[in-house]
């Protein structure tokens, strides 16, 4: 069926797969001239290998790199399944036209002047997304370099890469997908340079209608797909990212924008912790997506994907590390420490501490990290004999192993005893070789060949296994149901800063909700609020504070009051004796006056959630007056479970306190991740655009449980009446 057609009143969506394994390939402002745009991926085309037929289109019919030339797509007289636009901006639109009426299903737009232009521009690509929605064409790009399958030489782009005199493709079963075309194909030269094996290379260019994430997809659909790296500059489709990881692809992604330069502004802690980069954290994590810092780091988790499907179902999480040199041995403990939240050196048994003492010299050393010596390992037979007693440890899950300088022979000897140890046992082996290419020229290839990821350094080798360990932790988790669909963006109902501490609530607060209000709501939903009420007059907050228990809080409600203590609007350890002095004075400022029970201090955590771009979170972290100037804070795309919560608190500094620090007691850990959930349960339910921060939220000693001191919630303008809002959050 020809694109633009339909089948049963539903149009059929194409699949991608041409882009990297097509038929035949139209390019559209071919040209013969040397170092064109318009001969380049021609050029590749051929000189590559690619089977498939190759059909210059230029209007005037002369040849191009020696191949016949057709004035137009629909002249071609074999099939087309890809067309490569490479015309001025303002006549794509006629050349996808003209794609579209030939049958061809996707074109890989080449061409810039679009949305990266300005307005002009994006009014332009709007027109021509339009327009290949409505004649059933996908389009890749515009303003993109183009594509690569490697396994069938299908270079369908003009990167300067192809033309480089040594430039060899270096087919394997990893996705590459980058928006930048550059920067992407940068990355390429690096991974073939270094002998990482890429399946398929897809630069997205603009995304004006074909996705990174929908790409990533696809590939993933692909026979023999191991791994898909990603480089991004916006962030959309988690859904896709989240199926691929439920599957047990792996995906690995260098999300470009960690500043907070473009955060946006929230009046609220939750909302101005949220901001930036620790959403697009929650959000790939919560997909299963491990992410990188750098180009290099992402070329090192692709290098122990491969080991994934060997180690699904397992843990690893322990490390023994095998060196030569102590110095080697110490780094790679260091860099073990530094990611103890998904690997620790492992403990070795009674039983191989024994048998290393009969394998390793007095010099040497028994307890991780194990240093060998080169003696035993230039002896083939010591060196599998320890190998084989710590990958047979029960409490080894990974073992990393150093070596420096590792030359001639050694290197074969060192591989197949690795080799063979990492297949007896099936314990994932990394290896770190310290040392000049020069020395030992096939030593990375020969240690790839045998399904041993190589490193130059133990820091690398030990981040890559992490990210390992990471990809097997998420295959294992098993998530609750919710929706993961995208919250809309927060709409504002008010502004100014608020401060820490028992301030008033943050901004205007849509239905008019109060503190008292608020924590009436709070406390019908199941969640710990301190006993209190408003008292109406002086002796009312008499009875007020003996029904507190005859020590209290009293705070002032006024409408707009923001920073009530700068205003002398929270008074402690208020007694029945001076009650009625208290409320007199609160009571001057011009609002209500509200008495509760004064709790006793315990450890302050901050507890929101707020909207963002890529979903509703829930964050967690240090509570009080230095909530900003600390911002220690862990947040997580709803919905959560108990064992997300857990790692949040662990995350932060939260953890430590809540532990007891000083001489202090332990805190009730669990009544705080218990209000979490609470949390996280009731503001799924509230509209889009709420922010809810309780701050701060004192959790008491063990088994005294938490409660709620402060909280505040910012709804947007409601065009719908008050009661539209959820029952238990609507207050009285």
């Amino acid at each position: 069926m020809e694109a633009g057609q339909v089948s049963s009143g539903v149009r059929e969506r194409p699949s991608l797969r041409p882009l990297w394994d097509a038929r035949g390939i139209a390019v559209v402002g071919a040209s013969d001239r040397p170092g064109a745009v318009g001969r380049l991926p021609i050029q590749f085309l051929q000189r590559y290998g690619y089977a498939g037929g190759i059909y210059p289109v230029r209007p005037d019919g002369a040849p191009v790199a020696g191949l016949t030339s057709y004035p137009s797509i629909g002249a071609v007289p074999e099939p087309v399944d890809l067309a490569m636009v490479m015309v001025a901006a303002d006549k794509v639109i006629g050349a996808v036209r003209e794609a579209a009426a030939a049958g061809v299903p996707v074109v890989i737009v080449c061409s810039s002047g679009f949305a990266e232009t300005g307005e002009v521009g994006q009014v332009l690509q709007e027109e021509l997304v339009a327009t290949a929605h409505e004649l059933g064409v996908r389009v890749l790009g515009p303003n993109c370099i183009g594509t690569v399958g490697t396994a069938t030489g299908q270079v369908s782009s003009f990167s300067p890469l192809f033309s480089g005199a040594s430039t060899q493709l270096v087919p394997g079963g990893l996705g590459f997908v980058s928006q930048s075309g550059a920067l992407g194909y940068g990355a390429v030269s690096l991974a073939f340079e270094r002998g990482l094996g890429l399946g398929w290379v897809v630069n997205t260019g603009n995304e004006a209608d074909i996705g990174a994430t929908e790409v990533m997809a696809a590939l993933a659909e692909e026979p023999g797909c191991t791994g898909i790296l990603g480089y991004a500059e916006s962030l959309g489709g988690l859904d896709s990212l989240a199926a691929l990881a439920a599957r047990g692809i792996p995906v690995a992604m260098l999300k470009a924008g960690r500043s907070d330069a473009g955060a946006r502004a929230a009046a609220s802690h939750t909302g101005a912790l949220a901001a930036g980069d620790k959403v697009v954290d929650a959000a790939l994590r919560r997909a299963g997506v491990v992410r990188v810092d750098d180009i290099e780091e992402l070329l090192d988790v692709g290098e122990v994907m491969d080991l994934v499907p060997g180690v699904r179902g397992k843990t690893v999480r322990t490390v023994a590390i095998v060196t030569t040199s102590g110095g080697s041995g110490i780094l790679a403990a260091d860099a073990v420490e530094a990611h103890d939240r998904h690997l620790q050196l492992a403990t070795l048994s009674s039983e191989t501490l024994a048998a290393l003492d009969e394998i390793v010299p007095a010099y040497g050393a028994t307890a991780n990290p194990v240093d060998v010596t080169a003696s035993v390992m230039s002896n083939p037979d010591l060196f599998d004999q320890a190998l084989t007693a710590i990958a047979g440890d029960a409490g080894v899950d990974a073992i990393v192993a150093c070596f420096c300088v590792l030359a001639g022979k050694d290197v074969d000897d060192v591989v197949e005893a690795l080799a063979r140890v990492r297949a007896a046992s099936g314990v994932p082996v990394i290896v770190v070789r310290t040392g000049a290419d020069h020395l030992a020229p096939e030593a990375a290839a020969t240690m790839r060949a045998a399904g041993l990821p190589v490193f130059t350094t133990p820091v690398r080798g030990v981040r890559a296994l992490a990210a390992l360990a990471q990809m097997v932790e998420h295959g294992k988790r098993q998530r609750p149901d919710g929706p993961s669909g995208v919250a809309s963006p927060p709409v504002r109902c008010g502004g100014g800063d608020r401060p820490g501490g028992q301030g008033g609530p943050s901004g205007g607060v849509g239905a008019g909700m109060d503190e008292r209000e608020l924590k009436t709501a709070l406390a019908a939903a199941g969640l710990p609020v301190p006993v209190g009420r408003i008292a109406t007059d002086r002796d009312d907050a008499v009875t007020a504070v003996a029904e507190a228990g005859g020590r209290a809080v009293a705070k002032a409600v006024v409408p707009g009051l923001l920073h009530k203590s700068d205003a002398g609007g929270v008074v402690l350890n208020v007694t029945v004796e001076d009650a009625a002095e208290v409320f007199d004075r609160l009571a001057a400022l011009g609002g209500q006056v509200l008495v509760e029970e004064m709790v006793p201090g315990g450890v302050e955590a901050l507890v929101g959630s707020a909207d963002t771009p890529l979903g509703r979170i829930v964050s967690v972290g240090v509570g009080g007056i230095l909530t900003e100037v600390i911002a220690d804070v862990a947040l997580r795309l709803l919905p959560v479970d108990r064992a997300d919560v857990e790692e949040m608190i662990e995350e932060t500094r939260l953890s430590q306190l809540l532990a007891g620090v000083r001489g202090q007691a332990p805190a009730d850990h669990d009544a705080l991740v218990d209000t979490v959930l609470a949390v996280a349960e009731l503001t799924a339910t509230l509209p889009a655009g709420a922010e809810l921060d309780l701050n701060p939220v004192t959790v008491l000693a063990q088994g005294k449980g938490a409660r709620i001191l402060d909280a505040a919630l910012a709804l947007p303008q409601l065009e719908q009446p008050e009661h539209d809002i959820p029952d238990q959050i609507a207050g009285d």
